[in-house]
């Protein structure tokens, strides 16, 4: 049997149906926008993980889920999507407890976990070197590295968890194979930053790289989506047009549009692809490297 078969991405009721899902950073632009692909695609359950979320936060999730039932076909509608909204603590030493944690009540409550995503922290770290104190690089580190390595420790072990047909909730589906998808998301933000984010940034890649030898075997595929600059979608960006001048596509991405790459990578359509660092740029990098360092 095509060990992909189970995962077929050609599906009337969704490319990731029945999926249960984690995306931290939920709360923010890009982290709403991921939650809406996975749930437009038939995903089961998101779990929106966030330690800074917005009073509103709820609201504004189910109002996005809401807007897509005008765009997408009656049997393509997240209905069944549940949202779980899961308060974290800010990052630190404690963040390797809480992933155990959300680990541990995703499998008693779903019996599977099939996609990991660690969408991004605005968090960028001073321009100057001379600004970033050791507070402030242990900050970054913390905000942007632990999350990633933690989810790729212990993640995989409960991705390859096997889940029985008929698991009492909506979407739900058996799970026959180990599956799995880990996305960690960098970049996109428009402010200035320096050396200290440039560090983490490629320690990030240091886990997505390295993890190709620790997932072997696994049935788990892990990789990266490298940003340029990324508007609001809401068709606000004045300041931000001026910047896009310099891309080549001619503006800012809007969320929505790193939110499907990240689909892409959560989905059977990305079967063979792991270790991998898509960059969604709009070409920059490819134009000068040095306007938007990957």
């Amino acid at each position: 049997m095509d060990s992909t078969d189970e995962f077929s991405p050609y599906r009337e009721d969704g490319k990731l149906y029945g999926f249960v899902c984690v995306v931290t950073g939920a709360s923010h632009l890009m982290g709403q926008a991921i939650i809406q692909e996975l749930a437009a695609h038939g995903a089961a359950a998101i779990y929106a993980c966030d330690h800074s979320p917005s009073p509103n936060f709820t609201t504004a999730l189910s109002t996005s889920l809401s807007s897509l039932t005008t765009t997408l076909s009656p049997d393509q509608r997240p209905t069944l999507t549940k949202i779980i909204p899961y308060p974290t603590s800010p990052p630190s030493t404690a963040t390797e407890h809480e992933t155990l944690a959300l680990i541990d009540e995703i499998l008693a409550s779903h019996g599977r976990l099939d996609v990991w995503v660690c969408s991004p922290s605005p968090l960028v770290g001073p321009p100057s070197i001379f600004d970033t104190t050791t507070p402030i690089l242990y900050s970054l580190f913390e905000n942007h590295a632990l999350g990633p390595f933690f989810a790729l420790k212990h993640a995989p072990a409960a991705m390859g968890k096997l889940a029985a047909e008929g698991a009492g909730y909506p979407n739900a589906v058996r799970k026959k194979q180990a599956y799995g998808s880990i996305i960690t998301v960098i970049g996109g933000e428009d402010k200035k930053w320096g050396i200290g984010y440039e560090m983490v940034k490629a320690a990030v890649m240091g886990v997505v790289k390295g993890g190709v030898g620790v997932l072997r075997g696994t049935g788990v595929r892990g990789n990266a989506v490298s940003c340029g600059l990324v508007g609001t979608g809401t068709g606000d960006d004045a300041g931000m047009k001026a910047k896009g001048e310099n891309i080549p596509l001619g503006r800012p991405a809007q969320p929505k549009e790193i939110a499907r790459v990240v689909g892409f990578l959560a989905s059977g359509f990305s079967s063979y692809i792991t270790g991998a660092n898509l960059v969604v740029d709009g070409g920059v990098s490819a134009m000068s490297p040095t306007v938007v360092p990957i």
